[in-house]
């Protein structure tokens, strides 16, 4: 799969901050209300400016043990009691890959996302100026990657396919009406990601990215796979 360029996207951590941030600001994000048995559960869709390349997304593939083995993922973890969803964010940060987000870092947050598995997930939307050296804890994270804006907000990115056609996964053939069934991000070779991963992505690079309105970025109602519901 060869790369296509989408829509231009900030091209410097000052220019996405002031983007995201102006973006987020207007977009009136969804909660799901607390219950007995809700679990809650924060990410961080984590932009880093690396020395020499281009502004990216953090993006880790879970270690194969535990919660979500060897799944695609975003930094973060369950909320712990008497922490805010923006302080799990941080903290996983730092316990899954090493790096020291603040809350000045913070830019806004999503959709909460009501995953199959039983969580609901709150994406928080960050920036980093010096991320410094990634540091990943091999007992949650088996490797990480740099998602480049341009290739997220490229045009053949998202991908709708019948549910009987995602264990083909990246070979899957896409249909031609936007959300009449299960999302694929094909962001690479051997990356093609999924909901609950794949939907905040796809909302981050509608909303934030592209400018899109809230009305056309909405997420809690897409699928998932099976294997997600673990």
């Amino acid at each position: 799969m060869g790369p296509t360029a989408g829509p231009r996207v900030p091209t410097s951590i000052a220019d996405f901050r002031a983007t995201a941030s102006t973006r987020l600001s207007g977009f009136p994000h969804t909660e799901v209300a607390d219950a007995p048995s809700l679990r809650r559960a924060a990410v961080l869709l984590c932009v880093v400016d690396e020395p020499d390349g281009p502004l990216s997304v953090i993006v880790i593939k879970r270690a194969y043990r535990g919660r979500n083995a060897g799944q695609w993922g975003l930094p973060g973890g369950r909320v712990d009691a008497g922490e805010t969803t923006e302080q799990a964010a941080i903290r996983e940060l730092h316990e899954e890959l090493g790096l020291t987000a603040t809350p000045a870092d913070i830019l806004g947050r999503l959709d909460d996302f009501p995953a199959t598995s039983g969580f609901v997930i709150t994406p928080i939307v960050a920036a980093l100026d010096d991320a410094g050296e990634l540091r990943p804890n091999p007992a949650e994270v088996h490797s990480v990657h740099l998602v480049d804006l341009d290739r997220l907000a490229a045009d053949d990115v998202p991908h709708w396919v019948s549910p009987e056609d995602v264990a083909l996964r990246a070979d899957a053939p896409s249909t031609t009406l936007e959300g009449a069934g299960l999302l694929q991000m094909r962001l690479a070779e051997n990356m093609t990601i999924h909901a609950p991963t794949g939907a905040m992505l796809w909302q981050f690079r509608e909303v934030v990215l592209l400018g899109r309105d809230a009305t056309e970025a909405r997420i809690a109602h897409f699928d998932q796979p099976e294997w997600t519901r673990h």
